[in-house]
């Protein structure tokens, strides 16, 4: 069972304000009922005691004064008790105030572990912003500040809020999720269990629903000097051990809108200065990135942060080299990689990034060469975005593709999750596909063995205003 935070205990209370509101209520108008039979009474009494001394005095006169004073008392005390009865609904009012505030604050937390989905705990459709950034300046030196404030730019920027909406929805699941992680990773986990517990979560908080929202492609929890793209397949025993450095890439999507965001986990100190370099490097591509910006000049300014680092490891130093062959890139919707790349090397493309555009700046730093090569048994796949239709002749061949697209389109996913789905052999079937073109393998990417490999990534939104580091979190 999941253990409410402090928030949800308010509401036995409130109830219990509830029951006490409601016997107020109850006695209030049995207490008004007596209040106005004791006037009635007072007032015949009152009445019949002046008419029985005139009558029985002839003295008209003192008579009648008598009456009026006991008229006049009589209205003096009735004056004091609807003050009262006043003050008591007064004192009724605020408590009902009250009993509302407290069940809208308790309606807002989060469960631990997380299992309340994002959208309902902001009802409203509003989510967290991001990091809002100014562009930097151009070349010539002039500033990006005109663009906050010109009116053009905001009613661009608010015409597309439903698309910054999704990806914002997507990146609070995120944040949520790797703050989940953070607090029970640990050395004897088995890499299978670490990812089926973050996507367990993961689909709970964006609230899965088949290709309108959900996990936008595979765990990857790449260790040591194996950069990207690993995820267990079935069977696989590997355990995370206390001198690993591991790579947590994950992503989630709201109508396609993906979020794609990494950090990395390690246990032994030794290995600070490493993330710290990977880590500065990002913030550096974050800070130079922005519309009109040539991707090769984000490149150039990432490798020298980069390689300014060096890191000592069992009485060895090296310096840390940014990974040539791997790259950020744009983010599409329900496409991973949209065709632009952010290289992390100078001599990259001379392309400029444009307004409207999202991108994931990433970058990889390594002990060892600096490349990456394919190796060890694939687990990530994904369909080709520009296919056309392939005559297929194996029929599970064509089983297979069906779902395939009725489950995934063309995001990215792992053997793993076929199995998830009840699939069986269909090895070869997924071979099949592949050798036709229709499906895209992406087998782990390593380096030499023996080096260490670190990633820090985020998610950028182009917007015509500011710069928004979506996915940007108090963890990194």
């Amino acid at each position: 069972m999941a253990e409410l935070v402090p928030q949800y205990e308010l509401e036995p209370e409130v109830l219990n304000g509830d029951v006490l509101n409601e016997e107020k209520e109850d006695a209030e108008p049995s207490e008004s009922v007596h209040k106005k039979r004791r006037k009635k009474k007072k007032h015949k009494a009152t009445v019949q005691a002046g008419t029985n001394r005139a009558e029985g005095d002839g003295d008209t006169t003192g008579g009648v004064g008598e009456v009026r004073k006991q008229l006049e008392l009589q209205a003096l005390e009735d004056k004091e008790d609807d003050g009262e009865e006043d003050g008591d609904e007064s004192e009724s009012t605020p408590g009902k105030k009250k009993k509302k505030k407290k069940k809208k604050k308790g309606a807002k937390g989060q469960t631990d572990p997380p299992t309340i989905p994002i959208c309902e705990l902001y009802p409203s459709g509003v989510f967290p912003k991001g990091e809002e950034c100014e562009y930097p300046p151009s070349k010539d030196g002039r500033s990006a500040a005109w663009r906050t404030t010109h009116e053009e730019k905001r009613v661009l920027d608010k015409a597309n809020e439903e698309m910054w909406s999704d990806f914002r929805q997507a990146a609070e699941a995120h944040r949520q999720v790797r703050t989940y992680v953070r607090s029970w990773i640990k050395p004897g986990m088995t890499m299978i269990d670490i990812c089926e517990r973050l996507e367990d979560c993961s689909r709970s908080l964006i609230k899965e629903n088949g290709l309108k929202a959900g996990l936008a492609f595979p765990t990857g929890c790449s260790i040591n000097h194996c950069a990207a793209h690993y995820t267990p397949n079935a069977g696989d025993l590997t355990m995370l051990r206390y001198d690993d450095v591991c790579k947590i890439d994950f992503g989630t999507h709201i109508n396609g809108r993906i979020i794609d965001c990494a950090f990395t986990v390690t246990f032994n100190p030794k290995y600070d200065r490493l993330l710290e370099a990977v880590r500065d490097a990002t913030n550096t591509g974050i800070k130079f990135a922005g519309i009109d910006v040539r991707l090769c000049d984000v490149g150039e300014t990432i490798q020298e942060v980069m390689e300014s680092y060096e890191v000592e490891i069992d009485g060895k130093t090296y310096q840390v080299k940014p990974i040539r062959n791997l790259n950020g890139h744009s983010i599409g919707q329900y496409r991973i990689h949209s065709g632009k790349t952010v290289p992390i090397v100078k001599g990259g493309e001379a392309t400029r990034m444009e307004e409207g555009e999202v991108y994931a700046i990433e970058t990889f730093g390594s002990t060892g060469r600096g490349a990456v090569h394919d190796d060890m048994e694939c687990s990530h796949y994904m369909k080709n975005f520009n296919v056309g239709h392939v005559p297929i002749r194996l029929p599970r061949a064509k089983h297979l593709l069906n779902v395939i697209n009725e489950n995934f389109g063309t995001l990215a996913f792992c053997r793993r999750w076929l199995d998830r789905l009840g699939e069986s052999k269909y090895l070869m079937a997924l071979k099949n596909l592949c050798d036709l073109g229709i499906i895209d393998p992406y087998p782990p990417l390593c380096d030499t063995k023996g080096s260490y490999t670190a990633q820090y990534e985020h998610t950028i939104l182009l917007r015509p205003t500011c710069k928004e580091v979506v996915s940007r979190g108090d963890d990194y």
